[in-house]
């Protein structure tokens, strides 16, 4: 893979209920009616009062639920959503409080992850309250109401936590578990004396129940969709601050609450900005994020209103090991968590198919609003590795539209792609760059206005937004989220007479996997610009365009690199480009490298075009420039895996190019130096190291060997850490697998663990696997250190973790698993891998869920042919260019 750059309590509480309920929008027959559910649709909840308590040593809990419901038309059962779940003392009474209880006899389905609720005779319409006692169990993967088990310098601790997206609140709730399905919330928990309990709302009331044990009820939820309730315990410390009226919190483990400080300070910033943005202010009267030890192979971090969950390795900054990389990440996934309480809190998708609605709006968001509070980090460039993480997925025949259609839980699940994502948040800063900043914002401001505590589906934002910009959105964004795949343009022409540059566009279709492929048709607005020129701007219609560029230099297709499309020029406008290209603006340079590469690999131009502009870079080109290169070099190098002597050749040119730039930043830090250079110092570092540099591979051992009396900095320790457990032996890894088990820090221990998974050796690699399925690493650890192992030996990791398959889903969160184990085999250059794929897939994974195979399966397809048909001219380049 390339380099891609992820209170006033009272006063506040009284508005929020207010607001909540008089605010709703509720969901109109029609637009229930073409909401996908997997419940009946005659029974809705409009409010739930749920007490937990939790047994934390056993592992399971016990829960007491009453459920105001509407039965909208007469009948005998009522079903809603629960697993691992058993029921006693159920019965019904009208929400008035008169008539009798009536008790209905329980039945479970497993497979369908539901509970029915039967009566002796029909019900009536009308308002009632289900009641119920139940019991279930508590997790130790990332589902449901989980444990994670973590080491201190006190001792062994355990922490509960809740993840519930997309489908995963059944396992803790009898609940209509669907987003559709907003209701309000009472939450009570019972927990051991002493430790914290964190929900969406504050606290209300706290009472010693004098066994050991203290009841914590927290304030009614607005309005919201069950995925988003959240519930942790533990051994926590708590800090605050306040911003626009809301309390701003970040929770962590006992002693680690310093190393949220910047986490804090940067929820502070994003929550004003996003009050302005969004035109409507933040409505909770408090905004936490949950710090846990641990990981998941599903997400990081978890939007949950008023409660944001995130992992340690993604909120806590620890000095012995954090970098400036870490540091951005930090703010980028706040910003992210953020950005969804409007989108996807406030206002919802209808159903999984618009999940982009919440999850690439949040993700151009983020990126939005770390250029414009940060840019110093210079991170706009970002972008163009983000979108490049979606092409790889839509390049191939297994790819899928943005809006998707979505039936069973597993394939929401595997919703949670780079097309929705990445691809989402694409598609938006191509619209905005469209119709202009202000009125895209309101566009989204209206949206927010008209739809707040509902659902909505696409077409509801892009009606709002087309009429804040009196331009035709509706047609271009169902282009390109209505079908897949990704428009290529080729460029022809270059006449320039009278000061201007004519070109011509025609538009067709980048595919990796199907060439000839009868094109698609996209509406494709356009950007373009000569070096130092004006912009100019056209929207191509119909699979041709024409385009007039002041100047008569190289012209840039897709200029500000804002479009979500390939471009193909002809070699004299290359050759121009290449020639120009260090006057061309950063974010283009990187823009035209991306576009070659992807072209070259494919087979559409020259794959050694790529080198010509890897030459034509200057040394001092901006940081992100130097760090796509070596991530792209890296990724050259490993087509090379197996063949000693073609490789050697290719790293002595890698290496001649990188060495240069790494002279310039060197090893040690500089007084004033820039953010993006700490960035690439670790990059080159990293990269170098891959590529064989016998200098950096001994220095960065003798800085290991001299740690005892010279201690790493934080900044490079997981970089020289990387290069050394990389190239290690049987006694550096020893070494490695001491400090691991000797660590107490979880951020700090976790990363060793991953560490010891990165032995290119494959004996060593082999320990790395055996190790992984003990409890010694943590439970959320052993998936990590599998799909670590499978970055350099991915025919190891898979052929180990099918045939270690029980032990192996035991580790991992059962959202992951259908995808786990294709992305395990991702990086194979055997082609017999794509038998074995298509053997467990029959085996073990649903036929309507098995995209993630088929995604892989075209990769390591596409790796083959790059190997076999790329590589020889990237081989003769070489030969050409040895001076």
């Amino acid at each position: 893979m390339r380099r891609t750059l992820v209170t006033a309590v009272a006063l506040a509480l009284a508005g929020v209920s207010g607001l909540s309920s008089a605010a709703a929008p509720q969901p109109t027959p029609a637009r229930m009616s073409q909401t996908t559910t997997q419940l009946p649709r005659n029974v809705v909840p409009t409010h739930y009062d749920v007490a937990i308590t939790p047994d934390i040593a056993k592992l399971t809990l016990a829960g007491k639920a009453v459920i105001s419901l509407e039965v909208l038309e007469a009948t005998p059962t009522i079903t809603l959503n629960a697993l691992d779940m058993a029921f006693s003392n159920v019965a019904l009474t009208p929400a008035s409080g008169k008539g009798r209880a009536l008790t209905p006899r329980v039945s479970v389905d497993t497979a369908a992850q539901t509970a029915t609720f039967t009566f002796a005779a029909p019900l009536a319409p009308g308002a009632y309250r289900l009641a119920m006692d139940y019991t279930g169990r508590i997790g130790t993967q990332a589902n449901g109401l989980f444990a994670i088990d973590y080491d201190t310098a006190a001792g062994r601790r355990r922490a509960l936590f809740t993840q519930f997206e997309n489908s995963d609140a059944r396992r803790m709730i009898p609940s209509w578990d669907e987003p559709a399905h907003k209701a309000t919330f009472t939450l009570t928990a019972t927990v051991p004396t002493g430790q914290m309990a964190v929900s969406n709302m504050p606290a209300t009331s706290k009472k010693d129940l004098g066994n050991g044990t203290t009841r914590v009820a927290f304030a009614p939820s607005p309005k919201m969709s069950t995925y988003l309730l959240f519930l942790s315990v533990g051994d926590f410390e708590r800090a605050t601050t306040q911003a626009d009226g809301v309390e701003i919190g970040v929770v962590t483990q006992r002693g680690a609450i310093d190393q949220a400080r910047f986490a804090l300070e940067s929820s502070v910033d994003v929550l004003r900005e996003y009050n302005d943005y969004f035109g409507t202010p933040y409505p909770l009267p408090k905004l936490d994020n949950v710090a846990s030890p641990g990981a998941s192979q599903f997400f990081s971090a978890m939007e949950n209103w008023g409660a944001i969950f995130t992992f340690e390795h993604t909120l806590l900054l620890d000095p012995s090991i954090s970098t400036q990389s870490d540091k951005q990440r930090v703010f980028a996934v706040a910003a992210h968590e953020i950005a969804h309480q409007w989108f996807g809190d406030l206002v919802t998708m209808s159903w999984w198919d618009d999940l982009w609605l919440n999850e690439g709006f949040a993700t151009w968001m983020a990126s939005r609003t770390t250029q414009k509070l940060h840019p110093e980090w210079n991170t706009q460039l970002e972008a163009i590795g983000a979108r490049e993480s979606a092409m790889a997925l839509d390049s191939v025949a297994s790819t899928h539209p943005v809006v998707q259609h979505v039936e069973t839980v597993e394939q929401a699940s595997q919703a949670f792609d780079s097309i929705t994502y990445e691809k989402g948040s694409a598609v938006i800063r191509m619209l905005e760059g469209y119709v202009g900043g202000e009125a895209w914002r309101d566009g989204v401001r209206s949206y927010m206005k008209q739809h707040a505590y509902g659902n909505t589906v696409s077409d509801d934002l892009w009606r709002e937004i087309q009429s804040a910009a009196g331009k035709p959105v509706l047609d271009i964004a169902h282009d390109f989220t209505l079908q897949p795949g990704i428009p290529m343009l080729r460029v022809a022409g270059g006449r320039c007479e009278d000061g201007r540059t004519t070109l011509t566009l025609t538009q067709d279709e980048f595919t990796r996997d199907r060439p000839g492929k009868t094109p698609l048709r996209w509406r494709v607005p356009v950007i373009a610009q000569g070096v130092g020129g004006q912009q100019v701007r056209t929207l191509v219609e119909g699979g041709q365009g024409t385009l007039d560029v002041p100047g008569c230099g190289p012209v840039v297709v897709n200029a500000g690199q804002s479009g979500y499309y390939r471009t193909l020029y002809a070699p004299a406008q290359f050759a121009a480009l290449r020639d120009g290209f260090a006057k061309l603006d950063a974010i283009d340079q990187l823009g035209v490298m991306n576009d070659v590469w992807a072209l070259g690999m494919a087979g559409l131009q020259a794959p050694s075009d790529y080198l010509d502009l890897v030459q034509a870079t200057p040394r001092d080109a901006d940081p992100q420039i130097w760090g796509d290169i070596a991530g792209a070099l890296r990724s050259l190098d490993a087509y090379y895996r197996g063949n000693a002597a073609r490789q050697a050749t290719f790293r002595r040119f890698a290496i001649a190019q990188l060495a240069p730039v790494f002279a310039r930043v060197g090893w040690e830090a500089k007084p004033g130096e820039a953010d993006p250079t700490k960035v690439l110092r670790t990059d080159l570092i990293e990269a170098l190291g891959a590529l064989g540099d016998r200098t950096v591979i001994e220095e960065a051992r003798r800085r290991y060997a001299a740690q005892d009396s010279i201690p790493l900095p934080g900044e490079l320790r997981r970089s020289v850490l990387g290069v050394v457990a990389r190239h290690a032996d049987a006694a550096t890894w020893d070494r490695l697998h001491a400090a691991a088990k000797a660590e107490k820090t979880p951020l700090v221990k976790d990363e060793l663990y991953m560490l010891l998974s990165s032995a290119q050796d494959a004996t060593l690699a082999q320990r790395a696997l055996d190790l992984a399925l003990t409890d010694e690493p943590g439970a959320t650890n052993s998936a990590g250190m599998i799909r670590t192992v499978a970055g350099l030996h991915p025919d190891l990791a898979f052929d180990f973790a099918v045939a270690h398959r029980e032990q192996v889903d035991a580790k991992v969160d059962s959202t992951s698993r259908s995808r786990y184990y294709p992305r395990l085999a991702n990086n194979s250059l055997d082609p017999a891998m794509i038998g074995k794929l298509q053997a467990y897939a029959d085996a073990y994974v649903a036929p309507g869920s098995r995209r993630a195979t088929e995604n892989a399966a075209a990769n390591i397809a596409y790796r083959v042919g790059v190997k076999k048909e790329r590589l020889p001219a990237i081989d003769a380049w070489l030969a050409r260019h040895k001076g």
